[in-house]
């Protein structure tokens, strides 16, 4: 072949490979399963994190700021003290049979951080709660007054453990004890 046959060919080899490349490969009936499968998963996570972020309008605010009870917020340590004791609340959530259905496969580093970051907006602090508001949060869950009530009383086993004073923890749970209009469902 002479230099311009070639030139010539090694052209119409690469103006000919586009359309090589656009034709998909032929999928057979298994393999189609299994892609509709995916898309089907992924379209499926795509509702549930949406609706994992949605909100309630019309739900009272999760975090309603007090900011004259900083002092209190003092009394639990500042935030880092509520950061710790959400580890031992969520050690006791886990532990205890009433609630351990609710938190065991939960995403308990999350759930930790928002408690964290509710309390702490509660109690005057300077933080930003990042949750949903506590009906969209509970939907479906089948939460009674009893796994409220068990909620509550290792908060206060928790609180206790962490030297907590009884006067601050009934500021916090004032506050909190409302919520529990939005969070029971049965």
């Amino acid at each position: 072949m002479n230099s311009l046959t070639r030139v010539l060919f090694a052209l119409m080899i690469v103006a000919a490979a586009p359309a090589f490349a656009q034709q998909p490969a032929p999928v057979s009936a298994e393999e189609q399963a299994i892609l509709d499968e995916e898309a089907r998963l992924e379209a499926e996570e795509a509702t549930a994190e949406a609706s994992a972020t949605a909100n309630d309008p019309t739900a009272p605010n999760p975090a309603p700021a007090f900011p004259e009870l900083r002092p209190v917020l003092d009394e639990f340590g500042g935030e880092a003290g509520l950061t710790a004791l959400m580890e031992t609340f969520m050690v006791g959530l886990v532990a205890d049979p009433r609630t351990k259905p609710f938190f065991a496969n939960a995403d308990q580093e999350r759930v930790k951080r928002q408690l964290t970051e509710q309390f702490c907006v509660i109690l005057g602090g300077d933080c930003t709660y990042s949750g949903r508001d506590m009906r969209s949060a509970h939907v479906g869950q089948n939460i009674d007054r009893g796994h409220f009530n068990a909620l509550v009383e290792i908060l206060q086993v928790a609180m206790d453990q962490h030297g907590v004073p009884f006067r601050a923890q009934n500021k916090l749970l004032a506050k909190l004890a409302p919520m529990h209009r939005e969070v029971v469902t049965e």
